[in-house]
């Protein structure tokens, strides 16, 4: 029989270890006893347990009835039928392959900085900034680049206002622990706060709050979900694009991904570097994630489809289609139906369905073992 309160050791075992992990970071962030860390050296990006509190394989306030680490994991155990209950009310159906939805659009910001500087139409910076000025949330969980960003790589932050949220705007395709930005947003004082992150990341949210994990479930009050297939590791720029491209990580000004990796740099030149080539470098704890729609956020983005200067998003919860509704009614963003792209929506679907079916079959039956339609 398994344990009545699961803890460390299980997490260790059945996720950690087992190929689900996806580095997400919520088990440490939700740790009230400081005795989680995370390892995101050498394409590892996995939480560990720090030696002086019951070793690396077991833990003390675990032994002692703690649970907290396993109640903030995304992937423990029934966690897609329990966030989607918690969420929606009930189970996905078989035939809702991208999850939950009660609408799918296209949108884009109207303010000009904002689509100067944010990504395929600049929705997420525009949400972020409207949360922040009207009193919907007091900080946001983001990715930002380190140092003077000619390095590239990725990192969590902090922001709480205008200026940091173009200042971050913009995709990084190596990955960032976002939540692990949580301790600094919380020492500012913020009771409510915004996380942006791929479906991973954004799932711990609503799993903290279905299985009642305290503060931290409550603070994490705004999730929004970046469309994504995988995620590379930070040697992907010495050793593909640099060493086979000849592109200096610090030469890089922006970078997408349609089809290609897409390249711009300092000198005005542009590359594409083909998807297939980079498959070497994708994250261990993207083999097996089944949500590439992020399901459980409350809205959910992405620049895929026809039109480049447009975000596909698709609105999940209640607060969601508050922010889209009262944004729209501002004049803060533009929207169009998301029959206006087709193409977008069956890339959608068929995407969803190929991330769906990385689920192990050795693992939790479900989600990868529901039929999708053809």
């Amino acid at each position: 029989m398994p344990p009545e309160k699961p803890q460390w050791a299980e997490l260790l075992r059945e996720v950690v270890t087992s190929g689900l992990c996806t580095g997400c970071a919520g088990c440490v962030v939700a740790c009230p006893h400081d005795v989680l860390a995370y390892d995101d050296t050498g394409g590892r990006y996995k939480p560990f347990h720090l030696d002086a509190d019951g070793g690396p394989d077991d833990c003390t306030h675990g032994l002692k009835g703690c649970t907290m680490c396993t109640r903030a994991c995304p992937r423990f155990r029934t966690w897609e039928p329990e966030i989607d209950t918690h969420l929606f009310g009930r189970p996905r159906e078989a035939a809702e392959v991208a999850g939950v939805s009660s609408d799918i659009l296209l949108a884009r910001a109207t303010d000009p900085d904002v689509l100067a500087v944010g990504q395929d139409g600049g929705l997420v910076s525009a949400l972020l900034i409207w949360a922040l000025e009207h009193d919907v949330v007091d900080a946001a969980l983001v990715s930002a680049l380190e140092g003077d960003g000619t390095s590239w790589r990725a990192v969590p932050a902090v922001v709480t206002d205008r200026a940091g949220v173009l200042g971050t705007a913009g995709s990084r395709y190596t990955y960032s622990a976002n939540t692990l930005a949580y301790p600094e947003a919380t020492a500012g004082g913020a009771e409510r706060i915004a996380l942006v992150g791929m479906g991973c990341q954004a799932s711990a949210p609503p799993m903290m709050r279905a299985r009642k994990a305290g503060k931290i479930a409550r603070r994490l009050s705004l999730t929004i979900g970046l469309l994504c297939s995988k995620t590379f590791d930070d040697a992907i720029f010495p050793e593909l694009f640099e060493a086979r491209y000849g592109i200096p990580r610090a030469s890089i000004t922006k970078m997408n991904i349609k089809g290609v990796f897409q390249v711009w740099t300092n000198d005005g030149g542009y590359h594409e570097v083909p998807l297939k080539e980079a498959h070497a470098w994708t994250r261990e704890g993207c083999t097996s994630c089944p949500d590439f729609a992020a399901e459980h956020a409350d809205i959910s983005t992405g620049g895929i489809g026809a039109f480049n200067d447009w975000t596909l998003t698709i609105v999940r919860t209640e607060l969601g289609r508050s922010l889209v509704d009262d944004m729209a009614a501002a004049g803060a963003i533009e929207t169009r139906p998301g029959d206006d792209d087709p193409g977008a929506i069956a890339l959608l679907h068929k995407l969803a369905r190929v991330s769906r079916k990385r689920w192990p079959a050795t693992a939790e039956a479900m989600p990868g073992r529901l039929p999708t339609p053809v």
